[in-house]
């Protein structure tokens, strides 16, 4: 009897040791498997992201899909969330007015700072400027529409991405290059696309795409200046259905996230039909859940333009 009591002992004693033993390899485990977290404030640059980086990192996008970036503030919870991030990058050039006075603790970076802006006019600056509640930003936002911006964002995200996590250098190089191959390939079409058209100008009701317009050469004319809330004028309404009439235009632009109410009207008058332009700030949560990317809503937009361009 005494003999089998040793045996229990023993039993129980390996046991407990076991079960140490698990319990530790499993806490290892978890810590292998916790991730950095990174925040994203635009979805063009949260789709260089999730392509650079793959499953390394939890990336958060802060907009959240189906949500204007010109009037997003974010809530307390999301706040916390990006307090905790060990790296943040925002779109800058005032399109977040709320990171103005919020107070960072960790790496954060202005994208803005390190790519190719365009200057406004002085009646865009006056409506931009009071949309964004920033006095001294003179500069379209929209910079992602610039290929070429991407690319250098495309580069910066890489820099930031092996300062968290040295060991995945090669990783993100490696997508780091394929991801500026699609832009290089992407820049190619719309060059080639866009060379011979019969028509030069797109009508829009907010003109977030002069990066486009200017880089592959068409006009844009648009119902509210660069501010998507701008109410428009009877004077810009009746001005712009002339244009319509006088060129011949077959097709109107408006966004996911704007009122499409004065466009329509529009159209009607001028019995032309109306299509949606995406620049691309946010996408809508239709969009996200078809695992839309920046390459094929940038070439379903190339196609749209080059349809109204009537280019060859």
């Amino acid at each position: 009897m005494k003999d089998f009591r040793n045996v229990i002992f023993i039993l129980v004693i390996a046991t407990f040791l076991l079960q140490m033993y698990v319990s530790k390899k499993d806490k290892e485990l978890q810590q292998q498997n916790e991730k950095q977290s990174v925040a994203i404030s635009t979805f063009s640059i949260y789709d260089i992201a999730k392509h650079i980086s793959q499953d390394t990192f939890e990336i958060t996008m802060i907009l959240p899909f189906g949500v204007d970036a010109h009037s997003f503030e974010p809530t307390p919870k999301l706040m916390a969330k990006i307090l905790q991030s060990d790296l943040v990058i925002y779109s800058g050039a005032g399109l977040e007015p709320w990171t103005h006075s919020f107070e960072f603790k960790s790496r954060v970076v202005d994208m803005s700072k390190y790519v190719k802006l365009n200057s406004l006019d002085a009646d865009e600056h006056s409506h931009h400027a009071h949309h964004a509640h920033h006095e001294d930003e003179a500069s379209d936002p929209h910079y992602w529409l610039d290929i070429q911006n991407m690319i250098i964002a495309t580069k910066l995200v890489c820099t930031e991405f092996i300062k968290l996590s040295p060991k995945d250098k090669e990783l993100f190089e490696t997508n780091r290059d394929n991801y500026i191959k699609m832009l290089e390939s992407l820049d190619a079409k719309y060059k080639t696309t866009l060379e011979n058209c019969k028509k030069d100008t797109i009508i829009v009701n907010h003109n977030a795409f002069s990066y486009l317009s200017k880089n592959y050469g068409f006009g844009i004319e648009a119902l509210s200046g660069l501010s998507p809330d701008a109410q428009p004028s009877a004077k810009s309404m009746v001005r712009l259905i002339q244009h319509i009439k006088e060129h011949n235009i077959s097709t109107v632009f408006f966004e996911s996230f704007v009122s499409d109410k004065a466009i329509k009207s529009i159209a009607n008058e001028a019995k032309v039909s109306v299509d949606v332009l995406q620049p691309l700030g946010n996408i809508t949560r239709d969009e996200a859940d078809k695992k839309l990317s920046y390459k094929t809503i940038m070439l379903e937009n190339l196609e749209k333009i080059s349809k109204a361009l009537e280019c060859e």
